[in-house]
């Protein structure tokens, strides 16, 4: 009788290891280090910074103004938040164009946060040796002591983080307070508590899953790299054939390449990646690798760069490294530059000579035509008026059309408009009935604007068209 094959269980899919990246030190670290200090300034500072008796800084969505120091936007802004977005994808692309993914490398938030949990990881569970026997000792005392600790230290970083997030949203000097004494609005919890909670997921649990499957800038990016375009290479000629050897023995000694086969390149890298293999898109550029192989290369008195900054064209021999600069000026770098420069000049122009008064007339349907004491034929219409200044403004209105036309429920002195605030104002128009047949005839609404402390400066005028609907 034959015997029966033995059964077999093959896994389609193997779930990711959790990566464990050593702590890399060297000028690009300290480079890294100096952007994620500046970025989490700039994100954790600024909403308690004043400006003009208010939150510097403050998106409020419920009133419907954004404030950015002395600018302040409406809904009717949005424009501008269109510029913003051209200005960011022009300045990747061009950026990307230049030194591939420094921003992924250096200033990309999800790059930020996971930095920050693995300086987390090494003070309280040491360096990246330590962490993986720690993972592999079974549960007891000091495992729950230090895992505690960590987790601790990570609640506290998401939960300030998402605290300042809704922060820049609500007034924060309100809010802290709100979180403490249990009286934090609904919508600011939410905010706090998503946003505390992305920071943890995707920080600390996805961590490098987030660059490799999620981000699609990952995807791209290949089409905006060329020959000349600045990335972290492996010097394949110097570097091969690889291979271990004694401290201090030369390379042409051991009939070896520069390379050790040390595999701290890997080790320190945060996506798990093996930069020898050649460009990858895993690769975020943040140049932990050269750090740890130039420190290598310093003990072996090897020379620096075998992990370096360079381009592809410079690899290939095409022209000397000492005129990789020279390359940047290329016609895409050039076209991204002057598209980028043009949409920042054009969104800064516009930003500063924007009218900051703004009138809407609305038309009243619910009475479209009556009739008032004097015999006058009468439409209703509401002036909806957006003051985007920092200081109040009165608007003295006026309307034109009809031969005899008259503005009735304004005040002679005209309509005071607080600073960064919306009004509406519900006025009348009147005319004979000589002058307003049957259906709709234009008019025009003129209204000359001051700040109330500048009464001696000379009105700026804002005209809008609308119609009377005569019987």
């Amino acid at each position: 009788m034959a015997q029966q094959p033995k059964e077999q269980v093959v896994n389609l899919y193997q779930g990711s290891k959790r990566i464990h990246p050593k702590l890399a030190k060297g000028r690009f670290a300290n480079w890294r280090i100096a952007v994620i200090l500046v970025t989490q300034l700039v994100f954790y500072v600024i909403p308690w910074l004043n400006w003009s008796g208010r939150q510097a800084v403050l998106f409020d969505i419920p009133g419907r103004h954004f404030y950015i120091f002395g600018i302040t936007l409406v809904p009717g802004d949005l424009i501008y938040l269109t510029g913003l977005l051209l200005l960011s994808a022009f300045g990747l692309f061009w950026w990307t164009t230049i030194a591939g993914r420094l921003w992924c490398g250096y200033a990309c938030p999800q790059t930020v946060y996971t930095e920050v949990m693995l300086w987390i990881d090494h003070l309280v569970e040491g360096d990246r040796n330590k962490r993986l026997k720690l993972d592999k000792e079974p549960w007891n005392a000091r495992k729950i002591r230090i895992k505690f600790t960590k987790y601790l230290l990570i609640f506290v970083v998401c939960a300030w983080t998402g605290i300042t997030f809704a922060g820049w949203f609500t007034p924060i000097r309100e809010l802290v307070p709100a979180f403490f004494n249990f009286t934090v609005s609904g919508g600011a919890l939410f905010a706090a508590a998503f946003y505390g909670f992305a920071t943890f997921f995707m920080a600390h649990i996805m961590r490098e899953q987030v660059c490799k499957y999620m981000c699609p800038y990952a995807r791209f990016q290949s089409a905006m790299f060329d020959n000349d375009t600045l990335i972290i290479s492996y010097d394949e000629e110097r570097g091969e054939p690889r291979g271990a050897r004694k401290k201090n023995l030369s390379s042409e000694e051991a009939g070896l390449g520069d390379c050790i086969n040390c595999t701290m390149c890997v080790q320190v890298c945060p996506v798990g990646i093996d930069i020898r293999d050649g460009l990858q898109y895993e690769c975020i550029g943040c140049a932990a690798c050269i750090d740890a192989c130039d420190e290598i290369m310093d003990k072996m008195s090897y020379p620096r760069g075998l992990i370096r900054y360079t381009t592809e064209a410079a690899l290939k021999k095409e022209y000397p490294e000492s005129k990789i600069k020279q390359r940047l000026l290329r016609p895409r770098v050039t076209g991204y530059g002057v598209v980028l420069f043009l949409v920042f000049a054009a969104l800064v122009f516009s930003l500063f000579h924007r009218d900051t008064v703004r009138v809407d007339i609305i038309k009243d349907r619910g009475v479209m035509v009556r009739e008032n004491k004097q015999g006058m034929l009468e439409n209703l219409y509401n002036l909806r008026i957006i003051n985007a200044n920092e200081v109040d403004q009165v608007l003295l209105p006026s309307v034109s059309g009809f031969e005899t036309i008259q503005l009735n429920g304004v005040d002679a002195a005209g309509i005071v408009v607080p600073a960064g605030s919306t009004i509406t104002v519900p006025v009348q128009v009147a005319t004979y009935p000589d002058y307003a047949g049957k259906g709709s005839h234009p008019i025009e609404f003129t209204f000359r604007y001051r700040s109330v402390d500048e009464a001696d400066t000379e009105a700026r005028m804002i005209t809008e068209k609308a119609s009377f609907i005569g019987e």
